[in-house]
């Protein structure tokens, strides 16, 4: 049986799984991974309008990994409408890049559980196996918190590199073209980190409970035998 210490350690790990675990799941179905601003660049040169008049061909745009939504400005007054990613949209994008990071975030979710359910076995018993031990809930918190690193590289690659926001905002716009004037990336995505950093807490837990602490030893006072105590 484990020790106090280590049970309580475990005990900890596996929460820090199993919040981790949420923590991609709620990212993931959330709709607000980064939000922006949009000039209708179209209406604006139509009209020429100069810094003050500007206000009226700026709207917004919101969107996650599989849905989203935006407030077109075209001098008219704002439209709202909501889009999904999949199936059409996703053609507009870098199709491989998106799908991988959904992908990345889905193993990560499993190993989030298998290490869930490894931190439990070890703060109930001591396996025989290396694997189901400390060395593999190492290894499970490690491909996890990678898997998601992988997941928010790729992401911010897409935004910046492949210029996600503009192609979203430019769907089947066949009158007006749109410009992003800012990104920002929300909680949604700082979530996915913060579920990366709960792995590295992980890590640092699980080497934490393999130190071994030194006991403190109590000196016993030696008795000093007299020729009278052995009489007695």
């Amino acid at each position: 049986m484990p020790g106090c210490f280590k049970k309580t350690l475990f005990a900890l790990a596996s929460l820090v799984s199993f919040v981790s675990f949420l923590l991609i799941v709620v990212s993931m179905g959330t709709p607000k991974w980064m939000t922006g601003k949009i000039l209708c660049k179209t209406g604006a040169d139509l009209v020429n309008a100069t810094d003050p008049e500007l206000v009226k061909f700026i709207g917004e745009i919101y969107y996650g990994l599989f849905r989203g939504g935006k407030i077109r400005q075209c001098g008219l007054g704002g439209r709202r409408s909501k889009f999904t990613i999949f199936p059409h949209m996703v053609k507009k994008l870098n199709t491989g890049l998106h799908v991988m990071i959904i992908m990345f975030l889905c193993v990560a979710i499993f190993f989030s559980l298998v290490s869930f359910g490894f931190c439990i076995l070890n703060a109930i018993k001591v396996p025989y196996r290396a694997i189901k031990g400390p060395a593999g809930v190492c290894l499970w918190n490690f491909l996890a918190g990678g898997f998601i690193v992988l997941a928010v590289t790729s992401f911010m690659a897409a935004v910046k590199l492949h210029h996600h926001t503009e192609r979203i905002a430019n769907f089947r716009e066949n009158v007006f073209q749109f410009v992003i004037l800012e990104e920002r990336f929300e909680d949604c995505f700082w979530l996915c980190v913060a579920s990366a950093t709960a792995h590295a807490v992980n890590l640092l837990l699980i080497t934490i409970s393999g130190i071994r602490f030194p006991k403190i030893k109590t000196k016993t006072e030696e008795a000093n035998v007299t020729a009278e105590d052995i009489m007695y």
